[in-house]
């Protein structure tokens, strides 16, 4: 009669535990992603100013983001394998690592071989913050999986609309290098710090009774990899990324014509 009377107890308990304990999960991919949106979206911040330092042109600076973008985005499913072997919060301390590492490498880069391969290694540490947070953020939302996705997402684009005034303000007082050392130092760290909170979803989440309530449509089981790729709908949602992404990037090719 003890063991019966307390069980309900147990799983009353464990529910609000849950419930608050995903959304600071929430709260910190959304963080973390607002960190390394600069590396994307303030980038054409430094092309003038690198440009005008070096003499280089703005077509081979260009450059350094296509190769961002290419280790950002292409070596995410490397990256989500390393999540899925060994939790969110590793893949994501070291993105913040390489993100960081990344931009105090711009800030002294005397070469466009040094612009090139510090690129590289932010466009890495920004896919693994970006992939593993997204897929946190799913995990722990199973059932209000386009809410969690879209905070996240919007969390990227955030990032960089609250801190483009200050980056441009120290570019201008300070110089680009300075802006490029400064800010990379402090929004790696931060991530740094923010992923020693992060933690993996229960795997099961949906049926532990902490989101009991809610009947979730999922699939009946998990594709693996070479699976997935097998299915038409994978393809499709594949070339709308693909479409999407080169529609909204067209710097190298605009500079390209001003240079």
């Amino acid at each position: 009669m003890t063991a019966a009377s307390t069980a309900p107890l147990n799983t009353a308990d464990a529910t609000p535990r849950a419930g608050s304990n995903r959304w600071l999960q929430l709260l910190i991919g959304i963080v973390c992603m607002a960190m390394i949106a600069n590396l994307q979206y303030g980038w054409t911040l430094f092309v003038n100013p690198i440009s005008e330092k070096y003499g280089w042109s703005r077509a081979a600076i260009q450059v350094a983001f296509t190769i961002f973008v290419l280790t950002e985005t292409w070596l995410v499913p490397i990256e989500g394998y390393l999540v899925d072997r060994f939790g969110p919060r590793p893949v994501v301390l070291g993105g913040g690592l390489l993100c960081g590492l990344g931009w105090v490498m711009n800030s002294y880069a005397d070469s466009l071989t040094m612009l090139y391969i510090a690129a590289a290694i932010s466009g890495i540490g920004a896919g693994a913050v970006y992939g593993t947070c997204v897929g946190n953020a799913l995990k722990w939302f199973p059932d209000r999986r386009g809410l969690a996705a879209g905070l996240t997402a919007a969390g990227f684009g955030a990032g960089s609309a609250l801190t483009i005034i200050p980056i441009s303000v120290m570019i201008k007082t300070e110089g680009y290098q300075a802006a490029f050392f400064n800010f990379g130092i402090i929004q790696g760290l931060v991530v740094f710090v923010l992923a020693l909170l992060l933690k993996a979803a229960p795997e099961n989440l949906n049926k532990s009774g902490s989101i009991s309530s809610i009947n979730v449509q999922q699939a009946r089981r998990d594709y693996q990899p070479m699976e997935l790729l097998r299915q038409p709908v994978f393809w499709v949602m594949y070339a709308m990324f693909v479409m999407v992404a080169v529609a909204i990037r067209p710097p190298a090719a605009t500079l390209r014509r001003t240079a």
